[in-house]
């Protein structure tokens, strides 16, 4: 296909040798395949600010840190200097969140740089490699829905043990591969330490997620997972390792909630064990 002017910069550079197709359009972004020195890919191209539709951004950006003084003045007073740098803030936010949830042992898509508001990463594909569905596309046997619930448990967590929140969590920001769920579109994240509304937001994202499993598997829904892990967060005792139970405050005391829940914890576990020994492999 023709490339669209804001990727030709790229391929002038050589970043891009050729692009493939559109994959879609998003509100915050236009999402192209592309080829790399022979790898298949994908470039998010962000949209300008007055093109994006994402609603209340600014709720999104407070608490993010500008280092430079004449940056932070220039974004106050809205000058054409200020809305660049806030630009850059938005997207530079994405690689950067996706860069420390990589780190943390979150499934997010591998990033290989942000060059003028085009983000390069890894295309996320199924067993036959074709482009992964979203998981809203997807239908799951209720065994499925409570391992895969499980494992997107234990990566909010681990994003709020790295100090992020999601803020845009559901059944469209997550893919799913051969593997399981892999969670993308970060630009919206939150810094869950600086920003007033972290703990509505993490609430709101883990009962997304609930609410789409528990379609498949219902007794998901009596879980807390969202309160559980912000409590401990808040009290500085949520860590990566720390077993969640699901539970709050006394609530779901049923004894078939509490042997779901078990399950769940165990496939957490099982989930913890096999990213620790990933990270051991590649230290190795």
């Amino acid at each position: 296909m023709k490339a669209p002017k804001r990727l030709l910069p790229l391929i002038d550079e050589g970043l891009i040798d050729e692009v493939i197709s559109r994959l879609m359009s998003g509100k915050e972004a236009d999402i192209y395949i592309v080829s790399c020195a022979g790898q298949i890919r994908c470039a998010k191209v962000y949209k300008d600010a007055v093109k994006r539709s994402f609603k209340n951004a600014a709720q999104y950006q407070e608490g993010r840190k500008v280092r430079s003084g004449r940056r932070a003045r220039a974004m106050e007073k809205n000058s054409a200097y200020g809305r660049k740098q806030q630009e850059e803030i938005w997207q530079n936010a994405e690689v950067d969140a996706l860069s420390r949830l990589h780190r943390a042992g979150v499934r997010v898509p591998e990033t290989f740089g942000c060059i003028d508001g085009v983000l390069l990463m890894e295309l996320v594909v199924d067993d036959e490699g074709d482009v992964a569905p979203r998981l809203g596309d997807v239908l799951l046997t209720e065994e499925q829905a409570v391992e895969d619930y499980a494992v997107m448990m234990h990566y909010i967590k681990l994003m709020l043990c790295e100090g992020i929140i999601h803020g845009d969590l559901s059944e469209f920001n997550v893919l799913v591969d051969e593997y399981g769920p892999v969670v993308i579109d970060l630009p919206q994240a939150v810094d869950a330490s600086a920003n007033n509304s972290a703990r509505a937001m993490l609430l709101r994202d883990v009962n997304n997620m609930t609410r789409y499993y528990a379609q498949f598997a219902p007794i998901l829904s009596l879980s807390r997972y969202g309160e559980e892990m912000w409590s401990l967060y808040e009290e500085g005792l949520l860590k990566p390792e720390t077993d969640l139970s699901g539970l709050y405050d006394g609530d779901a005391d049923s004894a078939n909630v509490d042997s779901v829940l078990e399950e769940i914890k165990a496939v957490m576990l099982e989930e913890r064990e096999r990213q620790e020994r990933l990270r051991e492999a590649e230290d190795a």
